[in-house]
Order: C-alpha cells, then sequence, then structure tokens
C-alpha cells in the first residue's frame, strides 16, 4: 500500500516515536453528530482582570502576591504535582506491587503580564521572551542533581482542563523519565544503532521531499501534522538542524522557534475561528547528564476539535480499549491547516 492509497480506506499506521500504531477510518468522516457539543470558546475580552490570580499584581488562590510583572514571570506552582524532597526508596516486597518515590519540582510560567495576549497574538519579540524563559528555566532546573527529565507544556483552553485563561504553561522537572519520553528514547537509540542515523532527520527528510503534510517551515523548523498522528489536527514540530535540547538552539534558532510558535497557533485559531485549545509540549534528552547522540528535539501539539469549535474528538471505547482511530487524514489535516493565513481572525474582523 502505497501512501496515495491512503485517503478513502480504513489502514493502519505506525509510529515510529511510540511504537504503536493508530487506526485510520476516513470514510467515517461522513456520518452524522448527535453527541456532545462544546460551548465555543470565547477569548479573554481583559487585558487586565482583577479576578485573575496571574494577572500581574493580583493574589494567587494560595495567598501569594504576583510582582507588578512586564513581561514573562515564573513562580513555583502553589499546588505542584511533585514535591522536591527526595525520599527513600522503599522494599520491593512483590514483584506485582512495584511503586518508588519521584521528586520534581513544577513551576509555572505566565508568556505575558497581559490577559488576553495569546501566542496566537503576540509579537515576534514577545514569543522569544518566552523562549528565553523557558530556556532559563531549564537551565535552572537541571543544576538540581537528581533531576532527570524536565518537561515544558501548555494547557490551553478549559476543554484542555486549564484553570486560568491567562496564557501561562508549567514546567515539571522529575527525578524520574516519564513514559512517552522514554518511549521515544528507546525508540531514537534502537534507531540510531540499526540505521547508524537519526530517526527524525530521517523522517524530516521523506516529509520534506512528499510535501503532504507540511504545514509551514521556516529556516531552522518544520511544523507538519505527522504521517501517525491520533488527534484530528494534532501537529510536530522538528529542528531541521540535529539537536537535542533548547539548550542548543543558536540565537537566531530561538528567534525562529518562536515565530514557528506563532504561525502554527495563529493557524490553529483561525481554523474554527476560535481560541484553539490544545495540549502542547516540547520533547527533549534527558536530564542528569549523559549522551544522547540519537536524540532529536520535537514538539507536539495535541488539540482535540473534530469538526468544529464545538465538537471535539472523544477518546473512548476502541480508543482507550483497543488503539487510537482518527476519521480525517492527516493528509487532509495538514493541507487545511497550511491554506489558512497567518494573519488572526480577530485581526481581520
Amino acid at each position: 500500500m502505497t501512501t496515495g492509497d491512503f485517503g478513502k480506506k480504513p489502514h493502519r499506521r505506525f509510529n515510529p516515536l511510540t511504537r504503536e500504531w493508530v487506526l485510520v477510518s476516513p470514510q467515517r468522516t461522513q456520518r452524522p453528530w448527535q453527541g456532545k457539543v462544546e460551548k465555543k470558546s470565547e477569548p479573554a475580552g481583559l487585558q487586565y482582570d482583577p479576578t485573575c490570580y496571574l494577572c500581574p499584581g493580583n493574589a494567587r488562590s494560595g495567598g501569594v502576591r504576583n510582582p507588578e510583572y512586564k513581561t514573562t514571570f515564573a513562580f513555583d506552582n502553589d499546588f505542584p504535582a511533585l514535591l522536591p524532597e527526595v525520599q527513600e526508596k522503599p522494599a520491593q516486597a512483590n514483584e506485582l506491587l512495584v511503586g518508588e518515590p519521584v521528586a520534581g519540582r513544577c513551576r509555572v510560567v505566565c508568556f505575558s503580564p497581559r490577559h488576553d495576549l495569546t501566542m496566537a497574538r503576540m509579537s515576534q519579540g514577545e514569543l522569544r521572551g518566552v523562549v528565553d524563559a523557558w530556556t532559563t528555566e531549564m537551565q535552572s532546573l537541571e543544576k538540581l542533581a537528581w533531576v532527570r527529565h524536565v518537561q515544558i507544556f501548555e494547557n490551553r483552553g478549559a476543554l484542555m482542563g486549564a484553570s486560568n485563561p491567562h496564557p501561562h504553561c508549567q514546567i515539571w522537572a522529575a527525578s524520574a523519565t516519564p513514559n512517552i519520553p522514554q518511549r521515544e528514547l528507546e525508540s531514537f537509540e534502537e534507531y540510531r544503532k540499526r540505521k547508524s542515523r537519526c530517526l527524525l532527520c530521517d523522517y524530516l527528510k521523506v516529509e520534506t521531499e512528499e510535501k503532504e503534510r507540511i504545514v509551514c517551515e521556516n529556516e531552522a523548523f518544520v511544523a507538519m501534522v505527522p504521517f501517525w498522528a491520533v488527534w484530528p489536527y494534532e501537529t510536530m514540530i522538528v529542528s531541521k538542524r540535529h539537536i537535542a535540547s533548547l539548550l542548543d538552539f543558536t540565537a537566531e534558532e530561538k528567534n525562529l522557534f518562536g515565530s514557528m510558535l506563532g504561525r502554527l497557533t495563529t493557524r490553529y485559531d483561525n481554523l474554527f475561528e476560535t481560541d484553539f485549545p490544545y495540549s502542547a509540549g516540547l520533547h527533549q534528552r534527558p536530564s542528569g547528564g549523559g549522551e544522547y547522540p540519537g536524540w532529536h528535539f520535537h514538539a507536539h501539539f495535541l488539540p482535540p476539535l473534530l469538526r468544529s469549535a464545538t465538537v471535539q474528538k472523544f477518546m473512548v471505547g476502541y480508543e482507550l480499549l483497543c488503539m487510537p482511530q482518527r476519521d480525517i487524514t492527516p493528509e487532509q489535516a495538514a493541507t487545511r491547516l497550511a491554506e489558512l493565513s497567518e494573519t488572526h481572525y480577530r485581526e481581520r474582523h
């Protein structure tokens, strides 16, 4: 089966990063929808919200008052999922009942003092400021001897569980490598040993030759709908240069990565003319030293919307019990995203 045969009939596609399959059912795109319809996401209407616990000068829910910050602002999460105290590992009583302590530090980064300024509407300089803040946070967290993984991620929108609309992200540093980065690490290393090349370098070469799934690109990064995408409008940003983390970026690559974040999120907002919800995160090499020659920097964007601003994709039934399934093909999704304007819809109307 060639890629040209994938457009109309059910098939499955292999994800070489996680070594899992996804079922694609393009014939289901015409099925009627009588399921749940969400309320359309409305953009924040205020530059400053006196009730927002992330706006400058306001008290957070834990009681600490924010400074009158003017650019990015980072602080320790008031309700962290991980704690920095490193506990002793308990004795294992049974091979089927295995547990171990995990230490961590959880940080929050507000992108801007403005309550309404999302990545899609930030200037090039403001986006560079976000990338710089991520770099500074990673440098600081990796000085902790016990840190083995740093995850930078953003949950945007109520559909993705964001508890506050003020544009911000989280950074969790942990004493253990989580499941998905560990699977990717094993895939990178297995491919390098088998091929003596980089998995994503080779994949990027295929995508730039076929040009079926590329959304946009610049001198240093490519944004695409991966061949194995699970979510309807899932995308991945991959560095053109073989680098492993933010700490490897040149000054120009920081500018270009910020630009790519703005261009991609603007397309998302323009797709259904709404503040497009998503979970997004950077996947970087493990922390704590060591050599990881196979690791290649990339970022994932995982948005839930399917048909419109009010109809989302649910991961239920077959997806939870067997394997992920999608209706529209990655090629269809990429074409639609690539054709969208890079001028934000709110600026056009």
